[in-house]
């Protein structure tokens, strides 16, 4: 039975001073926990959270990456730069580089094969808006969406983490509810299945307003891995508690 993986995206937050904070907070309360932990920072705290975390249980993870591996690409950071610095997980599509900064499924894919190559693993981002949901797209969407990835990467699509997050509930305070969550989960799965026969191996984290009060009940569901936590990813109290749950 594969271990759970709970990972704290921290978006654009964190300072040197709350990151140490943070940081001590959650080592000296996690113990030893029976899921996987990460989190996601600001590719500028890298090295300093590398430090705090050394020899801990907490793996440290990037919010992003670029498509190239080295070159005339200002402003962008090549996976050999993350693995430098003990990057294990990176975040690729997240609905905010979608939707900010006009990611397509292909330059998605794309990251996720050149995070692969460097031996860090992609926590792939799939999810559909609130008007994609509301006509009836949800599925069409997010299978679109792997489909980029599972054909760019082919037999490697069994070394990433997926992670399901309708763009509805992203810093909304809205959560989908267990079930329509699991619904969702159990499509990318079976499209997982179609595409590798280690398909059971990877990660499916629900990464919508996951937050202390509903991560049991959707931590139980049977396709839901883990989860990709924003908010409650800043706060110890909170981010224990889901680790808890996740244990």
């Amino acid at each position: 039975m594969k271990k759970k993986l709970i990972a704290g995206n921290w978006k654009m937050n964190g300072s040197l001073a709350a990151n140490e904070a943070l940081l001590k907070a959650l080592l000296a309360g996690v113990g030893q926990p029976a899921c996987q932990v990460a989190v996601c920072v600001p590719a500028v705290y890298l090295a300093q959270c590398q430090a705090l975390l050394a020899g801990g249980v907490i793996e440290l993870g990037a919010q992003d990456v670029s498509a190239h591996e080295s070159g005339a690409y200002t402003g962008e950071i090549a996976p050999a730069m993350l693995k430098e610095f003990g990057a294990r997980y990176v975040i690729v599509g997240h609905s905010e580089r979608r939707q900010y900064h006009g990611e397509t499924d292909e330059l998605v894919a794309a990251k996720a094969q050149r995070a692969l190559s460097a031996g860090i693993t992609p926590i792939v981002c799939v999810g559909e808006t609130l008007a994609e949901r509301e006509a009836g797209h949800t599925e069409e969407v997010v299978k679109r969406q792997l489909a980029a990835v599972i054909h760019t990467n082919g037999h490697c699509i069994s070394e990433v983490v997926v992670a399901y997050e309708p763009v509805w509930a992203i810093g909304t305070g809205l959560s989908a509810t267990a079930e329509q969550a699991q619904q969702v989960h159990a499509v990318l799965r079976a499209q997982l299945k179609a595409a590798s026969p280690n398909a059971d191996r990877i990660p499916l984290l629900y990464g919508g307003s996951m937050n202390a009060a509903n991560a049991k009940s959707l931590l139980a569901q049977a396709d839901i891995d883990g989860g990709l936590i924003g908010g409650a990813a800043l706060k110890a109290p909170d981010f224990l508690t889901i680790i808890a749950a996740a244990s």
